[in-house]
């Protein structure tokens, strides 16, 4: 009996260690630093005038996002989840967990959430200037984003993006990377905000798969979208992305209509392999780019979005070639093409999904085109 007691509490003890290493690679933060953010209800609703039409910020895939201010006068940002979100109490305490432990200038900084009866709220620092596709598609407000100004923000992107990926103690994988997830501070400093979608790697880990798709259609890689499969190189093809709306002024479902009616980014792809890559310019910043600086990046941006994960380069790598005037980097690919929906406004793979495999998919929609919260691939 004693062998028997003894043998219990060692594997007991060996449990609590196993959980305390999940919970470290998961993301789980201390107890005391988890209550320590939690807001009660009745805060919240005096800072937001319970939640008035007059404070609300927007509106994404999960819910509505308004201004409040709290007893302090801090000014804050809530995400409140819609009660038909399908963003659940794991992905709620995933954004929460994930976002607490993370410190940089680039990423939104978490203030504290709640979660009272069917309420579940994220308090951000308010970030002043809305997020960057409120500026990059308005015809007017996008004269405001000359080139120095877009160059600061692709690099501020490109390292909140590596601080995720290899700087903070964990490794992130964000999986939504796009315009309207990119905040802009009263000095146009840009945060990467919304990781209720992301996911922490180990230390050694490089490539993971999941039969739950999300994301945004047109900012997800191929062998994501296709095959379930993620990884850094998959926010790398989705900054690709991202820098290619930043220089072209236009949204990734912008459909060309020369050349036989082009994907932007296959119509991108042509004027570089034709020796007119500055033919894709925003018209806005024709004034104010600097030819070395836009010729790289679109040089970086072609490099992001190949279609082969393995020689797309790592945000390391994105770094050093938007810090440096004598990195040579090698010749892009062939990048990864896709068809146009006219009907939706999606891009999609030119590879159908295997109709031998259900597919289940709920659209929400953004200022920044159509969120996909769920997709079962083959």
């Amino acid at each position: 009996m004693v062998l028997l007691s003894l043998t219990c509490c060692i594997l007991r003890r060996k449990r609590k260690k196993t959980d305390e290493v999940v919970k470290g690679k998961g993301g789980a933060n201390e107890l005391t630093t988890v209550e320590s953010l939690q807001f009660d209800l009745a805060t919240v609703h005096a800072a937001t005038n319970y939640f008035s039409h007059e404070n609300k910020l927007g509106e994404g895939g999960f819910g509505e996002v308004f201004q409040g201010k709290l007893p302090d006068g801090e000014q804050i940002a809530v995400k409140r989840l819609s009660k038909s979100s399908r963003q659940g109490d794991g992905e709620f305490k995933n954004e929460i967990l994930l976002v607490a432990k993370l410190q940089h200038i680039n990423l939104v900084r978490l203030l504290g959430f709640c979660l009272e009866g069917d309420e579940k709220l994220l308090a951000y620092e308010f970030v002043p200037n809305k997020s960057l596709d409120y500026f990059l598609f308005d015809p007017q407000k996008r004269r405001q984003l000359n080139w120095p100004l877009r160059y600061k923000i692709i690099s501020g992107i490109a390292r909140g993006m590596l601080y995720l990926h290899e700087d903070s103690r964990l490794r992130i994988i964000h999986r939504d990377l796009k315009c309207s997830n990119i905040l802009l501070d009263n000095e146009m400093n840009p945060k990467i905000s919304d990781f209720g979608m992301a996911r922490i790697f180990g230390v050694n880990q490089t490539q993971a798969s999941t039969n739950k798709i999300v994301g945004t259609f047109g900012y997800m890689s191929p062998e994501y979208a296709m095959h379930g499969e993620f990884s850094m190189k998959s926010d790398v093809y989705s900054f690709g992305i991202l820098l290619l709306e930043i220089i072209c002024g236009k949204k990734n479902n912008f459909y060309h209509q020369l050349d036989g009616g082009d994907y932007l980014a296959s119509y991108v792809w042509k004027q570089w392999r034709d020796g007119q890559p500055t033919e894709v310019l925003d018209p806005a910043i024709v004034d104010s780019y600097s030819r070395d600086e836009v010729l790289r990046c679109l040089h970086i941006c072609l490099l992001c979005i190949q279609e082969d994960p393995a020689i797309r380069p790592t945000m390391a790598t994105v770094v050093l070639m938007l810090s440096s005037n004598n990195f040579n980097p090698p010749s892009p690919q062939h990048p990864a093409f896709f068809i146009q929906s006219r009907l939706r406004g999606l891009s999609i793979p030119m590879k159908e999904l295997d109709s031998d495999h259900p597919t289940r998919r709920t659209m929400a929609s953004s200022s920044n085109g159509m969120s996909l919260t769920e997709l079962y691939p083959r």
